[in-house]
């Protein structure tokens, strides 16, 4: 069973790289070297939830590791916030038999999110952020890597005009504002949802659909339902045409000020007009 077991990770390993090596492996590698995500001397906290995503940004770090000129450390973590036992077994097979050498501790997120009401997944994904942090400092760590891909990114980007008003999504690296000293990086930036679904169902691989207990109520859930019905709207647009999923990524990185009536430096940044130079001219 030992022998089978590690013959399999193996495999998975062998996948990425080779099978999936210009879906998977050349996009991680680009996201790694293009937005900088990893230095020298950093020692990283890989936080997986037990999905697709964070177990193969796992798996991408750990071969990268071993063959990168840079030294630097891995730790990984799993955060559970309450998961049934069945979930939790789930984690713990995966991880063995993808040879993931995991640490777990318990938070008791699911029950506060539950008492508190309103959007749950906007509270649970600030709480978890916030102990994967505390986690990863007490370990030593200085980063902490999550698993968001290429389609969170720009499903983000539609939710934000759609619903919010505005233009922003998620950066590929971030500091902290309560953890001093910490970044948080995402590997994945570049890895489209399809080609790690492909990876999965070529290892034979079942993992989580989400790292929370509310997923099985997705159609009552704002939050959830708002993402399904992005993802449904790329999937019209890339019918319509086949690149529009790659333009909609792409235009973040050149998105022409000149041309914009206002924008805001940060969050809670001043706004600026475009008025403010154009008597200039």
């Amino acid at each position: 069973m030992a022998k089978k077991e590690l013959l399999k990770h193996q495999e998975i390993e062998r996948s990425i790289v080779k099978k999936y090596r210009k879906t998977i492996w050349s996009s991680f590698v680009a996201a790694v070297k293009d937005y900088e995500l990893i230095s020298e001397g950093d020692k990283i906290a890989v936080c997986i939830s037990g999905g697709k995503d964070s177990m193969l940004m796992a798996k991408c770090l750990e071969q990268l590791h071993a063959h990168s000129e840079v030294p630097f450390e891995l730790k990984y973590i799993v955060m559970d916030p309450g998961y049934n036992k069945e979930n939790r077994e789930l984690i713990e097979y995966n991880a063995k038999l993808m040879n993931i050498d995991v640490t777990f501790f318990d938070s008791n997120i699911f029950d506060v999110v539950t008492d508190a009401g309103g959007s749950p997944c906007y509270l649970c994904a600030r709480m978890r952020r916030g102990c994967l942090y505390g986690k990863a400092k007490a370990m030593g760590c200085n980063k902490i890597a999550l698993g968001h891909h290429f389609d969170d990114v720009i499903e983000t980007v539609l939710m934000s005009m759609l619903y919010s008003s505005e233009i922003k999504t998620m950066l590929p690296k971030l500091h902290s504002t309560n953890f001093e000293g910490m970044e948080l990086i995402r590997p994945l930036y570049k890895v489209k949802e399809r080609d790690i679904i492909s990876w999965a169902n070529y290892n034979g691989l079942k993992f989580l659909r989400c790292a929370c207990r509310f997923t099985a109520e997705s159609e009552h859930n704002e939050d959830l339902s708002k993402r399904k019905e992005m993802k449904e709207l790329i999937k019209y647009l890339r019918e319509k045409n086949p690149e529009a999923d790659n333009n909609i990524f792409r235009s973040l990185h050149n998105v022409n000020l000149a041309t914009l009536p206002a924008w805001r430096d940060c969050d809670e940044g001043e706004v600026h007009s475009f008025l403010e130079r154009y008597n200039d001219k």
